[in-house]
């Protein structure tokens, strides 16, 4: 999925968390990062399995080294004594067979939408939070004087979103309360429009700690307000 955002909707999306800060003493930071993820492993697992398992549906089909010119066709294959030569020789072909089927299985399993699709949501979701908390940390949002910060984070090539809120949000809100938050940015992302999808998300992020966190008397920006692209 190629999906970026303009200059001027960074722009946008920066007013937009300037204005929801404007009434909290909570810090609002948005990542958006193309894939949080390789999953090489996770191909690696499917394509070994497969090598493991497809290969022995030639078993009952009588599967030995003939089938394959130049390995079984000899002088020996008539000969008692070389029972040993054609087991031996099927041995090599069968694991000969099942390296390319986990060449081929592996191949097809690093194209994006098929590695998504074999990916369990689970391993996407887990992984997608612990990029985003990686952010999180990276960025200072657990050092915030109230320990108010929120993180709105999206992976597109995971097609995950993540909310993140510091101890001092944590142990006040309701962690539900971020599903609104985490609809909208998602209904953006599908609908191709990632920075209207980040401001709506953004305001509802905003509602939800001008409630429970006012600003202060003194109410210093501790974390800049913008999206970074990784």
């Amino acid at each position: 999925m190629v999906m970026r955002i303009k200059p001027e909707e960074h722009a946008s999306i920066a007013a937009a968390i300037a204005a929801a800060e404007a009434k909290t003493s909570g810090e609002i930071f948005c990542v958006l990062a193309r894939r949080v993820s390789s999953y090489r492993d996770i191909s690696m697992v499917w394509a070994a399995a497969a090598a493991m398992i497809l290969p022995l549906g030639f078993i009952p089909l009588g599967f030995d080294a003939h089938w394959f010119p130049g390995f079984g066709d000899t002088w020996e294959a008539g000969q008692l004594a070389a029972r040993d030569v054609i087991i031996g020789r099927t041995i090599g072909v069968y694991a000969v067979v099942q390296a390319a089927v986990f060449v081929f299985a592996y191949m097809i399993l690093r194209i994006p939408p098929v590695t998504r699709l074999f990916t369990p949501r689970s391993i996407r979701r887990d992984r997608t939070r612990q990029a985003a908390m990686h952010q999180f940390l990276a960025h200072g949002l657990h050092v915030t004087q109230d320990r108010t910060g929120v993180l709105i984070f999206a992976a597109l090539s995971d097609r995950q979103v993540e909310v993140i809120a510091d101890e001092g949000i944590y142990s006040r809100v309701d962690p539900d309360i971020w599903a609104e938050a985490v609809t909208a940015l998602t209904s953006g992302l599908k609908a191709s429009r990632p920075a209207e999808g980040f401001e709506r998300a953004i305001e509802l992020a905003g509602r939800v700690l001008a409630e429970h966190f006012p600003p202060r008397p003194r109410n210093p920006d501790e974390v800049p307000n913008r999206i970074v692209e990784i």
